[in-house]
C-alpha cells in the first residue's frame, strides 16, 4: 500500500470504519471483526518479529488474545501519526480496565488495510495514556 492510500483521521468512511471496528472488539465479534478487514490484512507488533498476514491469521491471533486476555476490552480513539488510532485496555480483576496496547491503522477503502500494535510503555508516554479507566468509564481519564 503506497503512502497515497493511507488515510486522515478526518475521512469520515474510513473514521467509521475505525469505529466499527472498536465496536467488534469491544463485543469479542471475531465475524464482524473479520468482515471489516482487507483481503491480505496486517497485524504488525514491533518490535517482534512475528506478522499476521491475510483475515485468517489475523482474526486467528484476536481470538487467542480474547482466549488468553478475557473479553470485555475497551477502546478509546487516538491519533498516530495522521492515522487512526486507538488505544486498548483489557478488564482486571480489581474492575478496572489495564492500558495493554495503542493500535494504529492503515485504513483503505476495501477495509483496515494493516492494524500496528505496540505494547511499549514508553510509546504510552508519549500518548499520555493513563494505566487504567474506570470500567464502565465512557472517557479516557487517568484513575
Amino acid at each position: 500500500m503506497g503512502e497515497d492510500e493511507i488515510s486522515e483521521p478526518t475521512d469520515r468512511r474510513h473514521r467509521a470504519l475505525v469505529d466499527r471496528y472498536v465496536a467488534a472488539l469491544e463485543n469479542a465479534d471475531l465475524a464482524a471483526l473479520e468482515r471489516l478487514l482487507t483481503e491480505d490484512a496486517i497485524l504488525e507488533m514491533p518490535p517482534f518479529l512475528n506478522w499476521y498476514v491475510g483475515k485468517d491469521d489475523y482474526i486467528g491471533f484476536i481470538a487467542r488474545c480474547f482466549r488468553l486476555r478475557g473479553i470485555g476490552w475497551r477502546m478509546f480513539p487516538v491519533g498516530a501519526n495522521g492515522q487512526p488510532a486507538v488505544a486498548a485496555y483489557i478488564p482486571g480483576d480489581d474492575g478496572v480496565h489495564h492500558l495493554h496496547t495503542l493500535q494504529v491503522f492503515t485504513v483503505a477503502d476495501a477495509g483496515i488495510a494493516r492494524t500496528t500494535v505496540f505494547q511499549d510503555p514508553d510509546v504510552f508516554a508519549v500518548f499520555r495514556l493513563p494505566p487504567t479507566v474506570e470500567a464502565g468509564s465512557g472517557l479516557l481519564s487517568a484513575r
